[in-house]
């Protein structure tokens, strides 16, 4: 079979409860495969070779870039066009079809960028409603590039770029999904949100660094992060305006826990407000009765 021009990275740590899958969705239809790993001390890097994956050791220098923009700088060059999947990811047969169509019809690809949706899982089951999630998943390495807003002394994220999505020249939606499907416990989901919340909260207090990453959001996150009561708006718009309810259980789980997530970034957003005057005014004395 004719192997799409396209490298594959998948970016790890601690993934060895999923990378195998992930590996074997990709090996057999791609370029390269290649599993960029942070240290990880479980079987990640065991499973992603035994799979067929080559594995190539990442340690974050605390600098940029960050680690998806050090992939694009270091990991096969030589390949224009990379895909990155998390661990957890596998593209659908639909997807492969697709590029397949786009990257072998002899035609030179004009866009500098793909944006692809995902088939996000949660609570063990597929959601079909609720929010969209979209991800600029594939780019062209030579234009295309991630941000580097001065978000080195923020909380949360550490060698992962934030939430906002590389700057591309053009960019275009593709139709087929990649599937989401994480088999970790669900902990592992707060977890991560947890941190991202302690980033999040960050850079509404540090409103300058917040507007350089505002133009690397999607167009959703732009109009929704000038909106009020965000929990709650997060919730109905979930739950109700994109019929999360008909994903039963699960779509009210996810559409829960999205707005916890909004309600954690709103809660330490003002306890840092709170900390910053009570540094600006001097720590009040306790008195005794």
């Amino acid at each position: 079979m004719t192997r799409l021009p396209i490298a594959v990275v998948i970016p790890t740590k601690n993934e060895a409860a999923n990378i195998t899958g992930a590996v074997r969705s990709v090996v057999d239809h791609f370029a390269v495969v290649a599993v960029v790993d942070s240290d990880s001390d479980d079987d990640t890097r065991v499973l992603a070779k035994a799979a067929g994956a080559e594995v190539v050791p990442y340690t974050w220098d605390g600098r940029y870039p960050k680690k998806k923009q050090w992939c694009l700088d270091h990991v096969h060059p030589e390949i224009d066009w990379v895909l990155f999947l998390d661990g957890d990811e596998t593209p659908s047969e639909e997807l492969v079809s697709e590029l397949y169509r786009i990257f072998l019809d002899g035609r030179p690809v004009k866009p500098a960028a793909f944006d692809i949706p995902l088939g996000y899982w949660f609570g063990g089951r597929r959601l079909r409603h609720g929010y969209t999630i979209v991800k600029r998943a594939l780019m062209d390495r030579t234009r295309t590039r991630f941000p580097e807003p001065d978000d080195l002394d923020a909380p949360g994220m550490g060698e992962q770029e934030g939430h906002y999505q590389p700057l591309a020249e053009s960019a275009h939606r593709l139709r087929a999904p990649i599937e989401h499907c994480d088999l970790d416990p669900v902990r592992t989901w707060f977890d991560r949100h947890n941190r991202y919340s302690d980033w999040e909260a960050w850079l509404e207090r540090n409103p300058a660094v917040r507007e350089q990453i505002r133009v690397a959001k999607s167009r959703q996150g732009q109009i929704f992060h000038r909106a009020p009561f965000k929990p709650l708006l997060s919730f109905g718009y979930a739950y109700l305006v994109k019929r999360g309810f008909l994903d039963g259980r699960a779509g009210l789980d996810y559409a829960l826990a999205m707005s916890f997530y909004r309600w954690q970034i709103g809660l330490k957003t003002r306890e840092l407000r709170l900390q910053e005057a009570a540094d600006g005014a001097g720590a009040p004395e306790r008195t005794r009765e």
